[in-house]
């Protein structure tokens, strides 16, 4: 049970953990100023596996959640990665923990949140026995969800059956996409490593190369430029928006687009996409309806459990764009498994040592070949001879 906020005090000598602390109900805003040490204070109901693993990239000293990590809904996978990463995560701290003033030092003691001499609220320290038992019960009512999944995929192939089908309020653009291979840029899943995996292939085939928001900075980061920026425009930098790439802005389908105004000062120009569903999904219906030959996805949802740890009934419009792309699109980890090389670089190596070793015993087996080393070793001697010379080491 929880103490009372109003009556409990720190004692002087009460151990903890100290930081500044980091104040943002959206995690995805917050790691943005997150830096090591730092106590992040978050408001996200099912803390999911992108915005976990954004979390621990930063290193802060703590994890403070106002929402429950884990509701129940379904076996989300952040906490256990905040735990696997050594971050502590105390829970359910509820709306009095969001009131924390950005930059002031705190002090996280067994679940409670001290401001000084204050108590601001208390949670529940997660552990991996905790976390593990949310998890099982969490599957119990996965059931519930699948339902509730199926009814937003029926409910957006209606709002979106034209779209779907003929492609209808695809916009016009000015990158030539017909007939070129594409490479879609999510800031999700080990997209870093993908693209890395991915070199050889971005190498041969210059396929066009697209950033969903954020996905835009990771091309940038690996040393590439986008040739187009598919997003709401909320998370990426204004320094890949200046890039040069065409814009595409996501915009409701009632056409209100928050992004145009950014894009607008910053003096880029851009067209807008009305449509339901993901930015991630929009950057696909684009690449597929401007006659894209195949679609490569870095970063993006591919299982019904990345589909659910979004944690957001829009992911169903991604099962249905993934329908409508169909055969055209494969997943990143599938393209670098192509391209993996199965013989390293030092086998090589020895395999061309072991060559030349024996190419000489079999010279060495004939007359010729006795012949021919021996005017090879004297031609060696005399070149030699005439380096020693060259450099003042006599003849």
């Amino acid at each position: 049970m929880r103490l009372s906020l109003r009556t409990r005090r720190a004692a002087p000598e009460e151990p903890g953990l100290h930081g500044p602390v980091r104040v943002d109900p959206r995690t995805k805003n917050l790691t943005k100023r997150l830096r090591p040490g730092d106590v992040a204070v978050i408001d996200h109901l099912d803390i999911d596996r992108v915005s976990a693993e954004a979390l621990a990239a930063c290193r802060p000293a703590a994890v403070l959640n106002a929402a429950r990590s884990t509701s129940g809904r379904y076996p989300n996978l952040g906490p256990d990665i905040l735990l696997a990463a050594g971050i502590p995560l105390v829970d359910d701290l509820g709306p009095d923990v969001l009131t924390l003033v950005e930059g002031r030092q705190v002090r996280v003691v067994d679940g409670s949140v001290f401001d000084g001499e204050h108590l601001v609220a208390e949670g529940t320290v997660q552990d991996e026995a905790s976390v593990a038992a949310a998890m099982e019960e969490a599957r119990a009512g996965l059931a519930v969800q699948l339902e509730s999944f199926a009814a937003n995929t029926m409910d957006y192939l209606r709002r979106e059956r034209d779209l779907l089908l003929d492609g209808v309020g695809v916009p016009d653009i000015s990158t030539v996409i017909d007939g070129r291979q594409v490479l879609i840029v999510v800031r999700g899943y080990h997209y870093k490593e993908d693209l890395v995996a991915l070199r050889h292939y971005v190498k041969e085939y210059r396929p066009i190369l697209i950033g969903v928001d954020g996905g835009a900075d990771a091309i940038l980061e690996i040393g590439w430029k986008p040739d187009l920026i598919v997003g709401d425009m909320d998370s990426v930098s204004d320094r890949a928006l200046t890039c040069g790439a065409e814009v595409v802005v996501h915009a409701y389908r009632d056409g209100r687009a928050p992004g145009v105004e950014r894009v607008e000062k910053l003096g880029v120009k851009h067209v807008v996409f009305p449509a339901t569903g993901t930015s991630e999904d929009v950057a696909m219906l684009l690449a597929d309806d401007k006659g894209a030959e195949l679609i490569v996805a870095v970063g993006t949802h591919a299982t019904l459990v990345e589909f659910l740890d979004k944690g957001r009934s829009g992911m169903a419009s991604t099962f249905l764009t993934r329908l409508r792309v169909g055969s055209k699109l494969i997943d990143a980890k599938g393209v670098s498994r192509l391209y993996r090389q199965r013989i390293s670089s030092w086998q090589l190596a020895w395999l061309v040592v072991a060559g030349l070793l024996a190419l000489g015993v079999a010279l060495a087996s004939t007359a010729a070949g006795q012949t021919l080393i021996g005017l090879s070793g004297a031609w060696f001697d005399d070149f030699w001879s005439s380096i020693r010379a060259l450099f003042g080491g006599g003849a």
